[in-house]
């Protein structure tokens, strides 16, 4: 274990993920990678990227040049308390929204995080505790669609309660953006973000630290705890923790590309559900890259309950989360098996993470900071929305009870007729050696959170690595992979006819329309790049998630 001036950072690597350390980051230290890094320099990832990278850079020093938000957003806190604003709300997707939820989770304080189009899910946010509540608005373009229908709807839901909205809505967006001018010319509170950090390295700007402070997160002791690790990740030694666990992530030969991410009583809440859209969607393009799988609960290696970690396929690496006292007992018993082990606090792991895919693009050759394949999907949505969905998705195979059921991206659905015989037919096209599984449900994922056990259920029955991604917010995550990625994912996708649709004050098009629209339009570019895709969609949401949930061997909701 390596230790920095205040807090320990740990990773160990065995079996082949070590090899890949003891190959590559002899040739980084060389390079000066790390404390060119450090330095800005663009050039790091090749000439195609350095136009993007040239004012991607900033978030390596964020540990000291934040400070000024942690007055800044102090005293907001104390002004909205003694006007009995307590409860707050943050509305924004991607990396305006996984760190500050991690943040928040691992601090134990509340924060209601709205980062979905599905009409339930926002009505849920608009009628809770709006009297108490403060919104925090963030989006770094100021043009995401998700967010403005969002902050729409809580704008007409204040001002239908009596209440000024502009003293209950924050924004956090970069300067000049669409949002900053419009919010301050209305009278809305604006706090700017570091234009020059993209939105999955975010954590340690405004859009982490504005709502997680105001939510009562000591954000001063977040960045104190990334500060005391900067040195150590600038240096370009091979010990520095951060060269090492990019190495083992992209650098085994030939390369193991799934990354199975399980927390092992790291203490942290949700770490690897923000490293999955740091990763994903930074390596997730021109057919290579490492995809995350996130695994719940803490599988024993042995007990053969989920596939990741009990098959001998060769092509994964296990990462695991632990507390830092813990990670010496934490090396893999086999040593034939690629594991990783990664402790520490966490400020200091969100600059680990970030500095070690920075490094893994290095190896992979990649662009760390762009994403065009969810550009495409926006752009799909958005079309959806102008006109009808194309045919080919609009109509049936057939229907098994409440459930209308779809297949896309070629000739594979057969003679299924059941919901069971679909889902065989899908796992029918998955590569036995590399191929993966991922489940994307457009739905309430507070309410409809036992749905996710799928992940596990369809692991199982695939054996083969399985994700799970709720709609739409996984679109600015693994949705890069999905499209960018190498071509070996088959596709579950689950929509529902929410209970009640929910118009969005301004648009000509509802909430319900939205996420309709980005569901369909996701599907076809996945279609449309070769993937298979089984569409099931709820035509009633009770009775359909039940009939779901039986045919997956799930336990029925209550």
């Amino acid at each position: 274990m390596t230790e920095g001036s205040q807090v320990a950072l740990g990773v160990l690597a065995s079996g082949p993920a070590a090899d890949a350390v003891t190959r590559h980051v002899p040739r980084l230290v060389a390079d000066g990678f790390a404390s060119r890094l450090f330095s800005q320099d663009p050039t790091l990832w090749g000439h195609e990227a350095e136009s993007e990278a040239s004012i991607r850079l900033s978030w390596v020093s964020l540990g000291r040049t934040s400070r000024p938000l942690v007055g800044e957003v102090g005293a907001l806190r104390d002004h909205l308390a003694e006007q009995g604003v307590d409860h707050v709300v943050l509305c924004g997707m991607g990396g305006s929204s996984l760190a500050p939820e991690v943040i928040c989770a691992t601090a134990g304080v509340e924060l209601t995080v709205l980062d979905s189009s599905y009409p339930d899910s926002v009505r849920s946010a608009l009628t809770d505790r709006l009297d108490r509540a403060v919104v925090v608005v963030s989006s770094k373009s100021g043009s995401t669609v998700e967010t403005d229908s969002q902050r729409r709807a809580f704008e007409s839901a204040f001002t239908q309660s009596g209440i000024d909205p502009t003293q209950r809505i924050v924004i956090v967006t970069d300067p000049g953006s669409p949002l900053d001018t419009d919010a301050r010319a209305a009278g809305y509170r604006v706090i700017n973000a570091d234009p020059n950090v993209g939105g999955r390295y975010s954590a340690l700007t405004a859009f982490g630290l504005v709502p997680s402070g105001l939510a009562g997160v000591d954000i001063e002791q977040l960045l104190d705890e990334a500060e005391s690790v900067a040195d150590l990740l600038a240096d370009d030694d091979e010990a520095n923790p951060a060269l090492r666990l990019g190495a083992a992530m992209a650098g085994t030969e030939p390369l193991r590309d799934k990354l199975v991410l399980i927390d092992d009583g790291s203490g942290i809440i949700g770490l690897a559900d923000w490293a999955e859209q740091l990763i994903a969607e930074s390596t997730g393009k021109n057919g290579t890259g490492v995809l995350p799988v996130v695994v719940e609960g803490n599988p024993d290696f042995e007990d053969n309950q989920d596939f990741e970690v009990s098959s001998p396929r060769g092509d994964f690496t296990v990462a695991r989360l632990v507390a830092g006292d813990d990670l010496a007992d934490n090396t893999a018993s086999d040593p034939a098996r690629s594991e990783i082990c990664v402790s520490g606090s966490l400020g200091a792991q969100l600059l680990l993470w970030e500095v070690a895919t920075a490094t893994a693009c290095r190896i992979l050759g990649l662009n760390p900071f762009d994403q065009p394949d969810v550009e495409s999907a926006k752009k799909a949505a958005q079309t959806s929305l102008l006109k009808a969905s194309d045919a080919r998705s609009n109509r049936p195979a057939f229907i098994d009870g409440t459930i209308e059921v779809r297949a896309l991206g070629g000739d594979w659905l057969g003679e299924a007729g059941t919901i069971t015989d679909a889902l065989d037919s899908l796992l029918a096209q998955l590569d036995p050696e590399h191929g993966y599984v991922s489940v994307m449900a457009y739905l309430d994922r507070i309410a409809d959170a036992p749905l996710a056990g799928a992940r596990r259920a369809i692991a199982r029955s695939a054996q083969g690595p399985t994700t799970f991604g709720w709609g739409p917010r996984f679109l600015h995550s693994t949705g890069q992979y999905h499209k960018g990625g190498p071509a070996t994912g088959v596709y579950l996708q689950i929509t529902s006819a929410p209970h009640e649709d929910l118009p969005i004050p301004g648009r000509e098009f509802t909430f319900g329309d939205f996420i309709k629209a980005q569901a369909g339009g996701d599907a076809q570019i996945l279609a449309d790049h070769g993937r298979p895709v089984l569409r099931l969609h709820l035509t009633d949401h009770d009775s359909g998630l039940a009939q779901l949930t039986r045919a997956l061997g799930l336990e029925a909701p209550a």
